[in-house]
Order: C-alpha cells, then sequence, then structure tokens
C-alpha cells in the first residue's frame, strides 16, 4: 500500500476540536488544535499534539497554567482566528475571561479545562504534551462538542 492508502483509514479517527491558549509575556496566543485526549485518571491528566513553532509553545512548557478551549458546536466563528497562525493576538477581537491561575477561557467556547505542563516528547513531527487538569468550567451547557473526521492521516 502506499502512503494516501495507507493514511485515508487514519483520517477517519474522529477528534474534537480545540483552541490551546496561554499567556506569555506580551501577550496572550492560541492555536486550533484536533489531537487532544485524556490518558490517565489519577491524577487527572490529558495529552496534546503541538508544533513547537506554535503560537503560545514557549509559555504552554514554562510551567505556568494554560488553558484548552472545547469549541463546541453551537458557534465556531472565532475559529477562524487560529486557522493559518496571526501576527497581533486575536484576543482583542474573541470575548474571552481570566480562568484559575493563569488560563484564559474563551466565552463562546464549549468549555475550558486550565492545565499545567508535566512533561513533553516528540516522538515524529509533532510534540506530545502531558498535562495535569487543575480546574475546569463549562461555558455552553446546551452545546455538544464540535467533531473533526479529516479525509487522511496525512494532513489537517
Amino acid at each position: 500500500m502506499d502512503a494516501s492508502e495507507i493514511a485515508q483509514g487514519v483520517g477517519h479517527i474522529p477528534s474534537g476540536l480545540f483552541i490551546v491558549v496561554a499567556e506569555g509575556e506580551k501577550q496572550i496566543d492560541g492555536y486550533l488544535a484536533s489531537w487532544v485526549q485524556q490518558i490517565s485518571f489519577s491524577p487527572l491528566l490529558v495529552s496534546f499534539a503541538i508544533n513547537s513553532d506554535r503560537p503560545g509553545y514557549d509559555a504552554i512548557t514554562s510551567g505556568k497554567s494554560f488553558s484548552i478551549n472545547i469549541v463546541g458546536d453551537h458557534d465556531t466563528q472565532y475559529m477562524r482566528h487560529f486557522w493559518s497562525g496571526y501576527e497581533q493576538s486575536p484576543f482583542s477581537q474573541i470575548e474571552h475571561e481570566r480562568f484559575g491561575e493563569n488560563a484564559v477561557a474563551i466565552n463562546a467556547a464549549k468549555s475550558v479545562i486550565e492545565c499545567q505542563f508535566v512533561s513533553k516528547s516528540k516522538p515524529g513531527d509533532h510534540e506530545i504534551v502531558v498535562a495535569r487538569v487543575i480546574s475546569s468550567k463549562v461555558m455552553n451547557d446546551e452545546s455538544k462538542p464540535k467533531v473533526h473526521i479529516r479525509k487522511s492521516g496525512l494532513d489537517y
């Protein structure tokens, strides 16, 4: 089988859509993520994939708390700010609030999870970050998490 045939089934693995947000020294940054997963009950841990050039990477791995905003099916308009990167932080255009120690909750999200960096590894072209869940908040109770299915496991 060639790579495109092998990757077709991988693309069918469903995932959610998330905005991972961290506040650095200069601004609030975030990126659109689709590979987020709970990996432990005790302690409560999640993992997610990130490229080290993504906005907020240094703040996420610094040890300060950050947030994972779960995109709901009720409102996805704010995601467009994170699709292809940006020069200035989009948070001047997105309604948000402080959450926990240092995390940011996007008001239109389904829910938000405050996390703290635990470890990272780089098994392929993305790093896998493991983070401890500190707290969470439901922002839009009636909404369902937005689900994403890719056409292929070779790109987003």
